[in-house]
Order: structure tokens, then sequence, then C-alpha cells
């Protein structure tokens, strides 16, 4: 402790040390001259009394005794000055002892009130001061440390003691941190003095370091479960195992790959005791080690799949395997063998020269036909350089060709060259380059065709060219007379043709004007014909005997006949015309199907066929009436050419299109005649099959109805098996309708038109007959007038009893059945549903009618089509 104190006290009074040691000196020298002084005057003084010999003069003696005296005030003098400056100096020395002990108390105070421990070592790393933080580590060494202790002995008394259990080492991190026996963390940081000494300090991070250890084993878990996470989610099974041999990570996928249940595999359970119970062989490093397998096995199960497992080895002795499930990788594998094997099958027996050359001029594929021309020592072409095949002159010559090639340029040229037996021939080369997804060159594709006959056969029509040279100029001064003639026969035929091209063109106009007239009368043709399909059909109603029956039946045939034949004309000259034109929006396809599939189920059922109908509720862009018009020529197709079977009607959606269908089970068409089916008066009539009446538009009517709407159709057979029929139709949107109100939500309670009270406006008293009698033969109540006045005359407009409204849209004197319709509704409460007749298909009219919310038919009208239209309008379909 005096050591330390000492020290410290020379420590804070450095800046005073000089001054003090000069004071010091100076003392020193008065006191040893004053001694000597006093010396001297006591051996005077004793010389004086003592001496005999010589007897000075009083007077001498005195004077000597004066100089003396004032020899020793001087001497004294200097002495007491001496002495008083010894004086102040023994004050400043004592004043700045004081200062030096109340500044060591301080430091002293200083060290102790640190938190760390303190450590003070002089320039000799010897023990110098201490504070109590750092001597309550040592409670167990059996003595405190004594200042003077060397700093080795202190490090040595530390690792003995046991007080030191474990000492890290962080390169990044400030000092040494040492663990405790008593479980502190403390760090060590080193600091040198001015002279030479050293402090330490000894801080306790034992807390900082219980936060790291939580956010190190925080992190580990939270790494754990990415890890498991990640490893659940790969398509692979994986599996870790620890250097102990147990598993610790491992997903699903493993699981079902190896046939083990989640219950078996734990981290309890050694992995080379589990795979002996699963369906994969064991593979770890160590069997590869041992010579026995490799790092990776292909393992076939049972069941037909192929399972890749890998090992893959890690540095704390664990290692990571791998399942992958490659049985469709193995398939295509065997599918690119088996393509592979048909490829030199084919190539085989292609009589030309076949190979394929790599960037470095080396062979990588050839055929037999190659391999026989060029190979001179049987031995195989494969992987052998062009250089080596062939010839030096003969590589020389393909050099700058195959440059050309690998430069990116398809090369053919013709070559003469001798094979392998010595035989000359003309060869026609072609070089075709490889290309990468970089447009790199990879390799190029041979192909050498042999031209020798064709080459000897381009010099014989050389010979036979130069003899026809000759004979042809002896005969060019007989032609040249032959010329003249020859121009004036074609001036003469020149006339003759400007005369033809105006009578086609003539004859153009005149099919036209055909066309357009058809297209015109077609009100007229269909007025008679409709008025006998009904009086016909109201026949049908009725029972007159069987030999009535058959001949009414036969009149209704004929009659259908004359109309499709007529019908089918009439469409044909109005789209020829451009009569007609598309009204195309969005609409549900519900009712059209269902009109459509109702409309030929019975005539399926009377030809003993079975039609089967889809529904479908899709909404498509079109035009509803056009549409439909495509569908029954499909269906009439498909009845007509089935002789027995069924037919099917339905949807199949393609992306934002439409696929309406109609199968059927007939004979078929022929490949080479799935275009002419659809041009003009051309028809398929099997071998065997019945003649029919109809004349081959069908088809071209739907061809021109699809150019027209833009739609899509195809056709699809199969001798012997069937047909069919596809119109792509883009789906729509629908566009919202406004509500009906609950009035005129009224619909029939009975499934039949049974005392349906019907209205027929028709200028045609023939027609209005036909309509009274078939709709009374269904049951309805019938009123037939020929003109809004004529009904008037017959009923009350505004309160008589009416279910529906039959109207003809071209009436006499300049009225129509749109406005006889709209005054009768004007009249009444509710307005009567509305089925417009009419043989106008014009696009102008059927937007009009569609916008006053009336239903369309046109003319001849089907009776059976009509009957469904009735019963789905009245609310009883």
């Amino acid at each position: 402790m005096a050591n330390l104190t000492t020290a410290h006290a020379h420590n804070r009074s450095e800046p005073q040390r000089p001054e003090a040691d000069d004071r010091d000196r100076r003392i020193a020298e008065l006191e040893a001259e004053n001694d000597r002084l006093r010396r001297i005057r006591d051996a005077l003084i004793t010389r004086v009394e003592s001496s005999t010999a010589v007897k000075p003069e009083p007077y001498a003696a005195f004077e000597h005794s004066v100089i003396l005296a004032e020899q020793v005030r001087e001497r004294t003098e200097a002495l007491n000055v001496a002495m008083a400056e010894l004086k102040a100096s023994n004050k400043a020395l004592n004043r700045a002892r004081n200062e030096a002990e109340t500044t060591r108390q301080r430091l002293i105070d200083a060290i102790e009130s640190i938190a760390d421990g303190f450590v003070l070592f002089d320039h000799r790393h010897r023990l110098v001061q201490t504070n109590s933080r750092f001597r309550s580590y040592w409670p167990s060494t059996g003595g405190e440390l004594s200042p003077g202790t060397s700093i080795a002995d202190v490090k040595t008394l530390a690792l003995t003691s046991g007080l030191i259990v474990e000492e890290h080492n962080d390169p990044e991190a400030e000092g040494s941190v040492f663990l405790l026996a008593n479980g502190r963390w403390v760090q060590m940081i080193e600091r040198p003095t001015r002279e030479g000494g050293l402090v330490v300090i000894y801080s306790d991070i034992t807390d900082i370091k219980k936060t790291e250890t939580a956010r190190r084993e925080e992190a580990l878990a939270e790494k754990t479960r990415l890890l498991q996470s990640t490893v659940d989610n790969l398509s692979q099974g994986v599996v870790l195992v620890n250097q102990a041999g147990y598993p610790e990570i491992w997903n699903d996928r493993f699981l079902s790959l190896s046939g083990l249940s989640a219950e078996v595999v734990d981290v309890a359970h050694q992995f080379t005791g589990l795979m002996a119970v699963s369906n994969v062989p064991l593979l770890t490093p160590e069997i590869n080690r041992g010579g026995n397998q490799a790092l990776e096995l292909v393992h076939r199960q049972s069941d037909g799949t192929v399972v890749e497992i890998r090992t893959h080895p890690m540095p704390d002795g664990g290692f990571v395997n791998t399942y992958t499930d490659i049985t469709e990788r193995d398939r295509y594998a065997e599918t690119l063998k088996e393509s592979e094997r048909w490829i030199r099958v084919v190539t085989d027996h292609v009589p030309a020269l076949i190979a394929y050359v790599g960037a470095d001029l080396t062979v990588q594929f050839c055929n037999k036909v190659y391999e026989r021309w060029y190979s001179t020592d049987q031995r195989p072409l494969l992987g052998r350089a062009l250089a080596d095949i062939h010839p030096p002159e003969l590589y020389r010559r393909l050099l700058p060709r195959m440059q050309q090639v690998l430069a990116g340029q398809s090369v053919t040229f013709e070559f003469e060259e001798l094979n392998a037996r010595g035989e000359q021939s003309y060869m026609l080369r072609s070089y075709v380059p490889n290309l990468d997804g970089q447009g790199a060159v990879m390799g190029f594709f041979v192909m050498i065709r042999d031209i020798t006959d064709r080459r000897r056969t381009a010099l014989a029509l050389q010979q036979a060219y130069d003899n026809l040279e000759r004979r042809v100029k002896e005969r060019t001064a007989a032609l040249t007379e032959l010329n003249n003639q020859l121009r004036q026969e074609i001036n003469e035929r020149a006339a003759v043709e400007s005369r033809m091209r105006d009578a086609k063109l003539e004859a153009e106009h005149a099919n036209l004007s055909k066309t357009k007239f058809l297209a015109a009368v077609s009100h007229d043709l269909l007025q008679p014909l409709n008025a006998a399909r009904l009086f016909t059909s109201a026949l049908l109603e009725h029972s007159f005997g069987s030999r009535a029956e058959s001949l009414v039946r036969s009149v209704s045939t004929s009659l259908d006949d004359v109309e499709n034949l007529l019908g089918t004309l009439v469409d044909i000259s109005k789209l020829d015309a451009g009569v007609i034109k598309p009204d195309v929006t969005a609409f549900d396809l519900r009712d059209l199907l269902n009109n459509i599939a109702r409309e030929f189920r019975q005539m399926a059922l009377a030809d003993g066929l079975s039609l089967s109908f889809v529904p479908s509720s899709a909404i498509v862009r079109s035009d509803s009436q056009l549409l439909a018009r495509i569908l029954r020529n499909f269906l009439t197709n498909a009845i007509r050419y089935t002789d027995h079977g069924r037919i099917l009607l339905g949807c199949r959606r393609r992306g934002d299109h439409l696929l309406l269908q109609v199968w059927d089970t007939g004979p078929g068409i022929p490949g080479d005649k799935l275009t002419e089916i659809f041009q003009e008066f051309k028809r398929i009539r099997p071998p065997g099959s019945q003649p029919d009446k109809g004349l081959g538009l069908g088809l071209a009517i739907v061809d021109k109805i699809a150019r027209m709407l833009g739609h899509t159709v195809t056709v699809d057979s199969v001798e012997g098996r069937g047909s069919v029929f596809t119109v792509k139709v883009p789906l729509g949107i629908l566009e919202p309708k406004p509500q009906l109100s609950e009035s005129e939500q009224v619909s029939r309670s009975d499934n039949s038109l049974t005392n349906a009270r019907v209205w027929v406006v028709d200028n045609d008293q023939a027609i209005c007959s036909g309509m009274q009698t078939l709709l009374e033969g269904w049951g309805c109540s019938v009123l037939t007038a020929v003109s809004l006045i004529d009904l008037e005359r017959q009923v009350n407009l505004a309160r008589a009893p009416v279910d529906v409204i039959l109207a003809d849209y071209h009436l006499d004197d300049n009225e129509n059945g749109v406005d006889v319709v709209a005054a009768v509704n004007r009249r009444r409460r509710r307005p009567v549903p509305v089925v417009m007749i009419t043989a106008n298909y014009s696009n102008d009219l059927k937007l009009h009618i569609r916008n006053q919310g009336y239903l369309l038919m046109n003319k001849p009208v089907k009776p059976l089509k009509l009957r469904t239209t009735l019963t789905h309008l009245l609310g009883a379909g």
C-alpha cells in the first residue's frame, strides 16, 4: 500500500519534481558547507589556545580573532539564510505531500466507484493497485493479491485456482472474454500507461451474453422453422441425418416415397433401422466410401414408381438424402430412346447419306448409307473428325463450304468425288446449320444424294439441246412466216374474247337479277305454301281413316319437300344478293337450344333415331336466327344421313369461345370430301343409300352464314363411325333487361294450349283459315281478322280476353302487323304477347320487331315450331 501511495504521489506531482530536487540539492550543499565551516572554526580555536611555540603579538592576535569572528559571522548569516530556505522548502514539501495524499485518496475513491474491475500494473508489469470489484472475483484463491505481484503470476493464479473456466477470443471484439467459475462472463480490456505500465479493465458482460445467447437461440429456432417449412414445400423427399445417425429433419414427400408412416419416423430411431423397413434402399456416404454403392442410385418400386436417391455429406459428419420421383422423366427417357431407334430405322432406309457434324467437325450421327460410303477401314465413324474420314484432297475442297455453314449459312452444292470403293459419282450436298437459342452454331446437318444418273441425263439433254438448237435454227425461218399468220389469228381471237367477256358480264348481271328476284318474291312464293302447310297440319290433327291419313301425310311430306327446296333456294339467293344482314347481339343459348331440341326430337323419333341434348345457358355473341339456321341444317343433315343410332347436340367451352356441335353415328364422310361438301349442289351419298330430294345447298348456306357472322365451321368424320359438325361462336356478356312487374309475370298452370285465346291477323284469308283449323285442333280458341278494322268489328280490343296475337307483318292498304299490334296494346291495360310472322329476312325488320319486344317467325311456318313457341310463350313449356 505504501508503494502504491508513493507511486501515485509521484504521478500526481510530476510537474513540481525538478524544483524540489534542486531545493534538496542546495540544502544538502549548505549543510555540508556549514559543517565544514564549523570544523574550521573549532580547529582554529584549538590551535590558538594550544599554541605555545610562537606567541603572536597581542594586537596581531586580536586582529586575527577579529577577522575570524567576521568570517564566522558571514558564514553564520549565510547558514541562517540557508536554514530559512530549508524551512521554506520543507513547508512546500509538506504541502505538496498533503496535496499528493489528497489526490491519491481521490484516485482510490474514483477507482472504487468504477462498476468494472480495475487493475494497475507499473512499467515492470508489477501489481500496483486494484479495486474491490476486481478483488471480488477472487474469493477462493486462499489469499489476496498483494502489490508487487507480476502479471504472469496473476494469470497463472487465475488458471490454477479455477477462477477462469473458458476463454473466448473474438477477432471482431475488443479484448478477451472469460467465463468464470460462478457462471459470470467478463470482458478484459488492456490500456498502456504513459510510463510503460498497464491498466486492465474487467467488465461484467453476463447480461449482454445472455441477451446474445437468447437472440442467437431465437434466430436458430427461426432458421430451423424456415428450414423445415422450406423442406416441407419441396417436391423432393428430403431427410437430414446428424453425425450420430439419427434423423433430424424430414418432409412428408420423404415419407410417401419411402413408405414410412409419420408415427415410425422420429429423432429417437436410427436412420439405418428406419430404412430397413422402408420401400427404398439405404444410401449413406459411409456406404459410398466402402465402395459398395455410388453417391446416387435409381430404385424401381413394385408399383412402377422410379425414385432417384442422392446422398450429400455435410462437414459436421451428418448427411442429407434426397428422394426424387423421376417416373415421368424415366418414361420420357425411354420414349426418347424409342424415338431415337425409330429415327435410326427411318434414316437407315432412306436412299441418301445423312449425318450430323458438330462444331468441332466430328461426326456425331450418321446413317448406314453414309457409313458404308465413307468407311474404308470398317471402323465406326461416330466421334471421328472429318479430316480423319475424308482423304486430304477431298477434305481441302470441302473445308470452305463447311466454314460457310459454321458461319450460319445454309449451303447446297454439287460435288464430284470417289467413294470408298473408288467409284466416281456426282453428289448433291446440303449443309444446314443447327443454331441454339442465342443464334450460335452448334453444328450442322448433312444430306448427300447421289445425282450421278441425273447428271448423266443432264449431259444427254445438253447434247440433245445442242442438236435441237441446230434444228431450231433451221426451222426459224419457216416459223417466222407462220408467226405472221398467227398474229392475224391472235387479233381475231382477241376480238372474239372481247365479245365473250361482254356476254359473260351480261350473264352475271342476269344471274344477279335472278338472285335478287328470288329474294324479292320469296313472300309471294311462300304465302300459298304457308297456307297449304297449315291446312295439312290441321288435317293431320284429325282422324279420317287410314287411307285418308296416308294421303294427307303424303301431301304433307310433299309440301315439306317443296318447302325445304324453295326455302333453300330463297335462302341461298338472299345470301348471294346480300339481302340478309346479321343482327349480332349477346343472348342466352338456353331458349334457342331447347326449342331446336324439341323441334328435332320428334323428327328423329319419326326416323327411329335417338336425339340427345346437353342444355347450356352460356352467353354468346351472334345472330340468334342465323345461328339457329346453322344448327338446324346440321341436325337436318344428321337425321337425313343417319340410318340408325343416335344424334347428340351440345356445347364445349374453348377459351373465350363456345363450340356448338352436332354428333351423329352416320356413315361418315371420306377425308378428301370434307371440303367439297360445303360447295353448292355438292352431295356425298354413301353407297347403297336411298336417294333424297335435297339440292346439296344446306352446308353451302351454313358456310355463307358462318362467313357472314365471322364464325368458324369445321367437320371431323370417321368413315363407318359418324361425323361431328362444329361452329365456333365467341362468348359474350348479356346486357341487363328491365324486370317485369308481378302483374306481367303471368304463366299458364297446365302443360297444353287448351282454351288458349289466340287472335290471328293476316291479309290472306286462306292462311287465316288454315291457322284457325290448326290452332283449334290444339284446343285453342281462335279469332281471325284480315286487318285492324276487321278485328275491331269482331271484338272489343280493350276488354276482350286474349292470350297471344299471331300477326303477319305484310298486310293490305300499306298496313303492317307491328302497327296493328301497337294499336291493340295501346287500348289494353296490359300488353298482349305477340308472335310476328313474315317472309321478310331483312335485318332492319328483325331489329325493329325485337325492339318492340315481339317474337319473330319466318314463313313458311312449321307447325311443330309454332306449337313449341306458343307453349313457351304462354308459360306452358
